[in-house]
């Protein structure tokens, strides 16, 4: 199969029939999800999503670094467009296109999580279907820490993590390690050193090539329909709740107060 593997913000590596690595990679923003980095995702996923010889992806980031979330400084820039509330709906809606296509994926996917993994990026982990988290690994729903919510991901995390756990960490913004992630259902399986995890994906690997493709496939339908399938309408309510938050709410203060690495006038 032919594709374009030629990108700036993610790499393609170990492409082969039945699978595909994909790795985040811009060092320079802790490979953070910028619009670059997003459109280039949705160029790859249209190339491969129809196809019946790739069985599995693999996620996942470069530098030891999986995703920080949001690019907050992109986020910060809304206010210098002319319709910061059409900006900043367009990015929130188009990191929920991302989250929905990445669970919907005919194709397995497999999160390889190492060095950290926040907001929304914690939220692409939750929206794969296994998740192989290096034990000393960091998470952490920062949205309310900075004055947003967590609207986009949070179907995926209370899909992972159950309601309860959900509830937690995002209104708390806990930072806990893999370890511990374990515990909150969070990570499937852990590691300690390269070895560890390339025995992992070596035996999760030869066992979905082992199940019937299609068969994989319209499971994963009905996981989807089981998961009551998100729909525009929830995309759009998080969208307008994330532009409400950042335009006339807390979140300008906290994204300021990130950019310009003070803390925010709420913190006690």
């Amino acid at each position: 199969m032919e594709v374009d593997k030629k990108f700036n913000n993610i790499s393609i590596f170990n492409f082969n029939e039945s699978w595909v690595n994909v790795e985040f990679n811009d060092p320079s923003s802790k490979n953070a999800l910028s619009e670059n980095m997003i459109n280039e995702l949705n160029n790859f996923l249209d190339q491969i999503e129809g196809s019946d010889k790739i069985r599995g992806i693999s996620f996942k980031g470069s530098n030891g670094m999986f995703c920080s979330g949001a690019n907050l400084k992109e986020i910060n820039e809304i206010f210098e467009v002319s319709d910061p509330k059409a900006k900043a709906y367009d990015i929130s809606t188009s990191i929920g296109k991302l989250l929905k296509r990445i669970q919907s994926l005919p194709q397995v996917t497999i999160m390889v999580v190492e060095g950290a993994a926040m907001a929304g990026g914690f939220g692409i982990m939750c929206a794969g279907d296994i998740s192989i988290v290096h034990s000393k690994a960091k998470f952490s729903l920062t949205e309310t820490m900075i004055g947003l919510t967590p609207a986009q991901i949070s179907p995926y995390v209370i899909k992972k993590a159950g309601f309860a756990n959900a509830k937690k960490l995002m209104i708390t913004a806990e930072r806990f390690t893999g370890a511990e992630a374990k515990e909150y259902k969070l990570a499937d399986y852990l590691f300690n050193s390269t070895d560890e995890l390339n025995e992992i994906e070596k035996k999760l690997k030869k066992q979905i090539l082992h199940c019937a493709p299609k068969a994989i496939i319209e499971t994963k339908k009905i996981l989807d329909i089981a998961f009551e399938r998100i729909n525009q309408d929830f995309i759009d309510y998080a969208s307008r709740n994330f532009v409400d938050q950042i335009v006339d709410g807390e979140g300008r203060e906290g994204i300021l107060s990130f950019v310009e690495k003070r803390e925010p006038n709420w913190k006690k």
